[in-house]
Parts: structure tokens; C-alpha cells; sequence
């Protein structure tokens, strides 16, 4: 059997995604001057979005490395390119600091007077070394990116296996590294949209979620591509049926995390906790919390347990694509009670349905750029052989 290692040519999808992006963009910063804090305020569910897929897939791209498998050669150019879009990300952060003002209650000293819990905290919730924090987020981020696919890449063109062996050996000090950066990123950008309230498990909230973003994307894309060349002589039912298995542990670690700091926080009923989730069950976000529950958990956790739904492409496709909708409604529920806390404005409501689908085109464009500019298989990855025997034994 004949495989084309030709990088493939989405310059069609690229461009229409560009379109889309910049119409959203458009709309979405017609916004900026009829409220500039609303407009920070849906640009920051946007951002949270699409940066947790870029992140996202470098904690997947260091998980395959660490574990091998066949599952996570077919997805390593996926996982490449959506890591590659960090630079991306990086420029997109800019405006969460320019609009800081009106996104954090902690840059206003006046607010911050009327709270001496939030006032103790200035030494850390400054904005000097808030900037100075997430610059070393990023860049920790942007180096372990570069050296994955750096490396991934000189192992295509030489065949070295050294290269795999560095790969494996970043990828386990390099999870840890990325685990605790994803954590106190959470903490900066997320949790102090609420100063007075803090969470132990809330960093691991974000790891769960941007990961389990990452997959479902991923699995999106592979179901888009499978049925074309190189892919469909090497992708089999039991690759999908891998990433559905993972898919599903993402889900429930994601809804262990997230019911777990509500058990505690509910259990333990302190005011200065508690407020968090009373916020967030009344009005509109009450029947919200209900949709994430059943859409977000209940629906996936299920269907996931169907082994002929996860070896379906067509069928496990719309599973991941539930999860990514519920991914951004998850979103709101979990960052805009932190503005408006009693009602969800329309306004808001709007513009937060445009930020992602913004920012998206604008990062979709970016992804299938970098997706474009190397072939969809590692081509001399130690794997490959072993991938196309699983490939030909399931009958394909």
C-alpha cells in the first residue's frame, strides 16, 4: 500500500474560517464602544476557549509521547498544529491586559479599599506581576512547544530516534511543568475575577476542561479528515475507539474535580465560600448548571459507553461536538456571574456567543495554516509499522 506524506493543501478551509472570524471581529468590537467592559468580559470567555485547546493539546502531545500507542501517532499532527498556534495565543492575551481595568476588581483601589481580604492581597494581585506571571506561563508554554516540534519534525526528515527519546524524556518533567503553570494561570486570569473567594481544586478544574477541549476537538478533526488520503489508509475504528475511551475518562475527571470542590464548598456552608455557588444557582444560571450537568456529563458519560458509538467516527464526532458547545456554556456559567452576578444581561449574552466564534475563526485559520505546512503522519516515527499492521488487521 502506497501512503502520501504530502502536507495537505486547506487553504479553502482557512480562508473561510478567516471570513467568519473577522465578521465576528467586526461585531464583536462594534461592542467596544458601546460598552468597553462588556466587551472584555465576552473577549475573555472567547479567549479562555480557544487558548485551552492550544494548551490543551500540548498536555495531550506530552501524554502520547510518555504513553505511545497507536492512538497518539494518528493524532500527533493535530496535536502539533494546535499547539503551534500558542504565538497565537500570546497575542490574543494582550487585550485581557489592556481591558484589565474592566475585567478585575482588584486593579480598582477604590473597590479594593471597601474590602480588606481583597486588600491583603495586593502583594501577589498586582498588575506588574500579574503581567509578569503570565509571561512566564507563556512562556513556558511557547518553550515546550517549540522543542516538541522541533524535534518531531528533525525525527521526520532524519529518521534519528534520538529525537523520540527526547520527546519522551521532555514530556515527563515537561506534564508537570505544564500542570502547575495551567493551575496558577486558572488562579490568575479566572479566580480573581473574584478576589474575596479562593478554591484549592480549581486549577485542576482548568487542566481537566482544557484537556478534555483539546480531545474533542481533536477527535473532530480526525473525523473530518478520515475518510481522505493519507488518512484512510491509516486510521482505524480502533484509533477512534482509543480516543473515545479517552475521552471519556476526561469527562469524568473533569466532572470529579468540578462536583468535588462543590461538595466541599457546599459541606463546609462558609460565607466567604459559599457565595460562589449561591451566585451561580439563582436566576438563569440555575437552569444553566442543570444543562452542563446532563449535556456536559450525563449525555457523554453515556453514550461513551457505547463501544460502537466510540468506533464510529460519524457517530463519536457528534459527541465530541456536544462537548465542545458545552465547553463554552460551561464557560459562561463559570466567568460571567463573576461581572453580573444576579441577572445575564442580553447584551453580554450576545457578545459572548460572538467571542468564540471570533476568535475562533481567526485561531481555525491560524491551526489550519500550521496543520498545512507538515504531512498528516510522522513519518518516521519508530510506530509507524506497528500502526499499519493494527491498520490492515482491522480490516481497512
Amino acid at each position: 500500500m502506497i501512503v502520501s506524506f504530502n502536507p495537505p493543501d486547506f487553504t479553502r478551509l482557512r480562508t473561510r474560517a478567516l471570513i467568519v472570524g473577522v465578521v465576528g471581529l467586526v461585531v464583536l468590537l462594534a461592542g467596544l464602544f458601546v460598552d468597553r467592559k462588556l466587551f472584555f468580559q465576552a473577549y475573555l470567555v472567547g479567549f479562555t476557549f480557544w487558548s485551552g485547546i492550544a494548551v490543551g493539546s500540548l498536555a495531550l502531545l506530552m501524554l502520547q509521547h510518555l504513553t505511545g500507542g497507536g492512538w497518539g501517532l494518528v493524532i500527533r499532527r493535530v496535536l502539533e498544529a494546535s499547539t503551534r498556534t500558542l504565538p497565537l495565543v500570546v497575542l490574543l492575551f494582550i487585550p485581557v491586559i489592556i481591558g484589565s481595568h474592566s475585567l478585575y476588581e482588584w486593579t480598582d483601589a477604590a473597590k479594593v479599599e471597601e474590602h480588606p481580604v481583597v486588600k491583603a492581597k495586593l502583594g501577589y494581585l498586582n498588575l506588574p506581576f500579574f503581567t509578569l506571571r503570565a509571561a512566564v506561563f507563556l512562556g513556558v508554554w511557547l518553550g515546550l512547544m517549540f522543542l516538541l516540534n522541533k524535534w518531531s519534525l528533525e525525527q521526520d526528515r532524519t529518521g534519528d530516534r534520538r529525537f523520540g527519546k527526547n520527546m519522551r524524556l521532555l514530556s515527563g518533567p515537561g506534564m508537570v511543568l505544564l500542570i502547575f503553570t495551567v493551575t496558577f494561570a486558572a488562579i490568575d486570569w479566572f479566580m480573581s475575577l473574584e478576589p474575596d473567594w479562593a478554591s484549592t481544586i480549581y486549577g485542576f478544574i482548568f487542566v481537566a476542561s482544557w484537556s478534555l477541549s483539546a480531545l474533542a476537538f481533536t477527535i473532530a478533526v480526525m473525523a473530518a479528515l478520515s475518510d481522505d488520503e493519507p488518512l484512510n489508509q491509516i486510521v482505524a475504528p480502533l484509533h477512534f475507539h482509543d480516543l473515545g475511551k479517552l475521552l471519556l475518562a476526561l469527562v469524568m475527571l473533569w466532572a470529579y474535580f468540578d462536583f468535588s470542590q462543590f461538595l466541599i464548598i457546599w459541606s463546609g456552608n462558609l460565607p466567604e465560600e459559599i457565595h460562589y455557588y449561591m451566585e451561580r444557582m439563582q436566576g438563569a444560571w440555575g437552569p444553566i448548571i442543570i444543562i452542563v450537568a446532563i449535556l456536559h456529563f450525563a449525555a457523554p458519560f453515556l453514550f461513551l459507553l457505547s463501544r460502537g458509538l466510540k468506533r464510529n467516527p460519524r457517530r463519536l464526532v457528534i459527541v465530541a461536538l456536544l462537548v465542545l458547545v458545552m465547553r463554552v456554556i460551561d464557560l459562561w456559567w463559570v466567568l460571567i456571574p463573576a461581572f453580573t452576578p444576579d441577572h445575564f444581561p442580553i447584551s453580554l449574552a450576545l457578545l459572548s456567543i460572538v467571542s468564540p466564534i471570533a476568535i475562533g475563526g481567526i485561531w481555525l485559520s491560524f491551526f489550519f495554516w500550521q496543520l498545512g505546512k507538515r504531512s498528516l503522519i510522522p513519518i518516521n516515527d519508530p510506530q509507524f509499522e506497528s500502526v499499519m499492521e493494527q491498520q490492515h488487521a482491522s480490516g481497512h
